[in-house]
This record gives structure tokens, C-alpha cells and sequence, in this order.
């Protein structure tokens, strides 16, 4: 199993915490139901790219069109993943995350959503979030849903922000994600279970560095 894990009440975020303290409700938490990233069904082999500053651009659109669409719904709207640190190679996907007070009612996500192009996979497995789509034809998206200031929506951006610090990081990274590509370039399951453990080692190292220098989440992208 692994350490406990949870919020704290204070500025600081801790993710990983041995010992119990006075600040953290922590449930137990293990890697078998926290997937740091979620295969997709698809038929378009696996193709790791390098960085590009358009994928930036093309959340700033979308992320304009999601707010128009969600409002005060959204409390935050950000770009998420690979593709939102800079001269990081990555599927181009952009990921984006919605954060909402809670998913009900699921139609004020859903509908709106699917107004601008979005279907919701009411398939997806990880309970704690909603999982959205793009349509046929439209930029591959992969959005988001989850509950604001839980740890599945602070892990996201941390590894976001401790990434973009740490271009140290990039290097391992990518040479992993592009031998694994090559390996399974149509199994997409087998390549995300490759990244598992470097990606557990990457979010201990940030959770140590989120903890040195009081890291907390800012303002939303959009």
C-alpha cells in the first residue's frame, strides 16, 4: 500500500507524507485505482512529438470557448499534461482540466459540453473525475472534470508546475515515453503501465519540492 495521502488544511499541498500530522486528512491511496493517466481507446498508433508552442494556443481557444460554456460552473480552467510544459515532447492531445465545487448536477457539465463539441465517456473507469471527448473531426481534447482542491486535481498541477521548473526532468522522461511508443506504438495500455513507476518517482520528487517551498496551485489558466 501506499503512504497515506491527502490536503493540507495550510498553504502547503503534501502528497506523500510518512508520518501522520495535525494538518492532513489522508486517505489511503494506492496506485492500482490512481491512474496517473488513463489509456484511450483508439486506433491511431501512439506518436510521441516534439514540443510546439501552438499546443498553448490551442487550449487558449478552447479554454475561451469552455468558459463561455460553463461559467461560474468552472472555478478553474487549466491546461494539464505533456502538451502545458514548455520543451516537453508529447502525444499532441491537449489535456485540460475543469474543476468544480462537485459534479452535481451532471447535466450542467454535460450539456454545455456537448453544445461545443464535447461527449462525455460515461464509460471511463476513475470515479473521481467526468471525462470528456472531442467529437469526430474536432482537435483531440481530452477534458477533465474533477472536484476542486481534491488531490486528484492537485496532483495534475503540480506535476505541471514542478515539470516546467525542472527541465532536468525532461530528458528521462521522453526517452522513456518515445522507447515505449516505439514498443507499443498500438497498444496504449501497455504504454501508459510502462510510465507508471518513473511517473510515481517524478510526483514523489515534486511532492518533496511542493513541500520545501510552500507550492500552491495559482491562479486558473482560464
Amino acid at each position: 500500500m501506499w503512504p497515506q495521502l491527502g490536503r493540507s488544511r495550510v498553504a502547503t499541498v503534501r502528497l506523500f507524507e510518512p508520518e501522520p500530522t495535525k494538518f492532513l486528512a489522508r486517505p489511503l491511496v494506492s496506485r492500482s485505482i490512481v491512474s496517473l493517466e488513463q489509456p484511450v481507446k483508439s486506433n491511431e498508433p501512439i506518436e510521441i512529438c516534439d514540443w510546439s508552442a501552438e499546443w498553448a494556443e490551442k487550449f487558449r481557444v478552447m479554454a475561451a470557448v469552455i468558459r463561455t460554456a460553463l461559467g461560474a460552473r468552472a472555478k478553474r480552467i487549466d491546461h494539464i499534461g505533456s502538451t502545458a510544459i514548455n520543451g516537453l515532447a508529447a502525444k499532441p492531445i491537449i489535456d485540460i482540466q475543469v474543476s468544480v465545487v462537485d459534479f452535481d448536477p451532471l447535466d450542467s457539465l454535460v450539456e454545455p459540453l456537448k453544445a461545443i463539441g464535447y461527449v462525455w465517456r460515461s464509460s471511463n473507469p476513475e470515479l473521481a473525475k467526468r471525462y470528456f471527448r472531442e467529437s469526430p473531426g474536432q482537435e483531440r481534447t481530452h477534458i477533465h472534470v474533477r472536484r476542486l482542491g481534491s488531490w486528484h486535481e492537485q496532483w495534475p498541477l503540480l506535476f505541471r508546475d514542478y515539470m516546467r521548473i525542472h527541465v532536468e526532468e525532461h530528458e528521462p522522461y521522453v526517452d522513456l515515453k518515445r522507447r515505449l511508443a516505439a514498443r507499443f506504438q498500438n497498444d496504449r495500455v501497455a504504454y501508459t503501465t510502462g510510465k507508471e513507476d518513473h511517473l510515481w518517482q517524478i510526483i514523489r520528487r515534486a511532492d518533496r519540492w511542493a513541500a520545501a517551498t510552500g507550492w500552491m496551485s495559482r491562479v486558473s489558466d482560464a
